[in-house]
């Protein structure tokens, strides 16, 4: 076997895997170099972790002894971290990270939430299934107080102060954490009495029919078929499409949550099929799994015990 040098001082790499079986480091010598290395300093990492300059020094010369490996270089002016305690630092850190994770989880887990949860949510889903998992949410924590911001718009989490928010459709910002609650059907519909007027149209006429859009130019995909429309009427809202739809002007392609009652009581109809012309994920989303407050964290778990099963109930039934 050829012998690979690793830098900066580094043991042979083979020696460093056959160690990496056999020696067991604790997880406290990996925290303590992390911090080491973060901080840039003996001294530093010593005041933060509450144990002495020796203490420090010593600790890391155990850990360098056990592993074969050179971490840091100490000058009288600075620490340098060598080539293999840069890679190390990078997953001794992740631990790091995951430890206190597991104990902030720990400790919240035995505390009720307190203080203001500030939520985000687009306003028909807000209006229509956040009412009952706020109301449950502060009657079980009476300590907890909840803002809810209704707007169709997907706001920054942070920098507007959210604790979460509620985004339906693709996400598009992968720094969030994100847990989906289900699914939203999206469906074409006209009124009985625009089919009784224009016919049944064909999802190969679709090009060529009255429709209701939100911009000049759309493409609708139905049974397979694309289709370029040029809306008769463009709105800015879905509510506003099947208010639109009901009255005659056209075809509109809308969520379920906004037309299923119409449908339900027969001043809409569901074109080209019972299949829904698409399904848009709902999410609720975060903006990271360290440190997540209690009142986050079980918040997020009664929408999705509360909301999840919502897109699935039977659509379009007339009750007995």
């Amino acid at each position: 076997m050829r012998r690979l040098e690793g830098p900066d001082n580094a043991a042979p790499v083979e020696l460093i895997v056959r160690l990496g079986l056999t020696v067991m480091i604790p997880p406290a010598d990996m925290v303590l170099f992390a911090t080491v290395v973060r901080e840039e300093s003996f001294t530093r990492a010593a005041l933060k972790l509450g144990i002495t300059k020796q203490t420090v020094s010593e600790r890391i010369r155990q850990l360098e002894e056990r592993l074969g490996v050179r971490l840091l270089e100490r000058t009288t002016r600075r620490l340098r971290v060598t080539g293999a305690g840069v890679m190390y630092s990078e997953r001794c850190a992740a631990i790091a990270a995951l430890i206190d994770e597991a104990n902030s989880e720990v400790q919240q887990g035995q505390a009720d939430p307190t203080g203001l949860l500030r939520v985000s949510s687009p306003v028909l889903y807000g209006r229509r299934y956040l009412t009952p998992v706020i109301s449950k949410y502060l009657a079980r924590y009476p300590q907890a107080r909840v803002e809810l911001v209704l707007a169709d718009r997907r706001p920054h989490l942070i920098e507007e102060g959210f604790d979460v928010a509620i985004h339906i459709g693709p996400l598009n910002d992968s720094s969030l954490v994100a847990r989906k609650l289900g699914e939203s059907p999206v469906r074409f519909v006209a009124s009985p009495r625009f089919l009784s007027k224009h016919g049944t149209s064909d999802a190969r006429e679709l090009r060529s029919a009255r429709c209701i859009g939100y911009s000049a130019f759309e493409t609708w995909e139905a049974e397979g078929v694309k289709s370029r429309i040029d809306p008769v009427l463009m709105v800015n809202d879905s509510e506003l499409a099947c208010e639109a739809a009901i009255a005659g002007v056209g075809i509109a392609r809308v969520p379920d949550i906004v037309c299923q009652e119409a449908v339900r009581d027969g001043r809409l109809k569901v074109l080209f099929g019972p299949r829904p012309a698409a399904m848009r994920p709902i999410h609720v989303v975060y903006p990271s799994r360290l440190n997540l407050p209690n009142k986050v964290r079980l918040f997020v778990d009664a929408l999705a015990t509360l909301t999840e099963p919502a897109p699935r109930r039977p659509r379009g039934r007339k009750r007995k």
